[in-house]
C-alpha cells in the first residue's frame, strides 16, 4: 500500500515538471530554464522507474 501512494506520488511530480516545462516552452522562457526542467524531469522519472520496480518486486514475491 505504501508503495502504491509512494508510485502516485513520483507519477504526479514527474507530470508536474513536465507541464511547468511546456509552459515555460510555449511562453518562449529562458533555455536554462527549460534544460534545467529537463534535468529535473528525467531524474524524477528514474526515481519513478525504481519506485514502480520496487512496488512490483514487493507486491510479486
Amino acid at each position: 500500500m505504501f508503495f502504491q501512494y509512494l508510485s502516485y506520488v513520483a507519477t504526479a511530480a514527474v507530470a508536474v515538471v513536465l507541464l511547468l516545462g511546456l509552459a515555460n516552452m510555449f511562453r518562449g522562457g529562458s533555455s536554462s530554464t527549460s534544460q534545467k526542467l529537463m534535468r529535473w524531469r528525467v531524474g524524477l522519472q528514474a526515481v519513478a522507474i525504481v519506485i514502480l520496480m520496487a512496488a512490483f518486486y514487493v507486491t510479486h514475491r
